[in-house]
């Protein structure tokens, strides 16, 4: 039998930021979208590019290409989906580094990665990270956060 030592890593956690830029850092989004909803992600992004270019925005990869590709916007870009990219956005969650996850999801479709799906999910619900998996949530998200954004600006005037 081999024995093994792991090393349990403790962060602090940070409050959120609850507008787009305090403090020098950008509200940060991640981006995400099954190929049947690629369309539609890239429709959204344009749709809010003004706003989202005052993001840090974060994309599995085929997302963020595809964004990065066809819109003005810039998105680092991380492994695909089921390369362990919907687990690595995850562990931004945890670690704080997100305020935003939009993961246009097909749920008709199964997934080879779907319980990676379900921990990102999972993830945001326990960090209490705003997710939204269909456009209209995704919509209703942004414009509060716009909203909002606008609302301490105008109070700091």
């Amino acid at each position: 039998m081999i024995n093994r030592l792991y090393k349990t890593i403790v962060v602090p956690i940070r409050e959120r930021e609850e507008t787009t830029e305090k403090e020098g850092k950008k509200f940060r989004v991640a981006l995400i979208a099954h190929d049947a909803k690629k369309t539609d992600i890239l429709a959204f992004s344009s749709k809010n590019e003004e706003f989202l270019k005052k993001c840090d925005l974060i994309a599995t990869k085929g997302t963020g290409h595809l964004i990065n590709e066809k819109t003005d916007l810039e998105a680092k870009e991380m492994m695909s989906g089921p390369e362990g990219g919907d687990l690595q956005i995850g562990g931004l969650v945890a670690s704080e580094e997100i305020d935003l996850v939009i993961f246009l999801r097909d749920p008709l479709e199964k997934q080879p990665h779907d319980p990676d799906i379900a921990a990102l999910m999972k993830v945001c619900d326990v960090h209490n990270i705003p997710l939204a998996t269909n456009l209209s949530s995704a919509e209703i998200l942004l414009k509060g956060i716009i909203e909002q954004a606008k609302k301490k600006m105008n109070n700091q005037l």
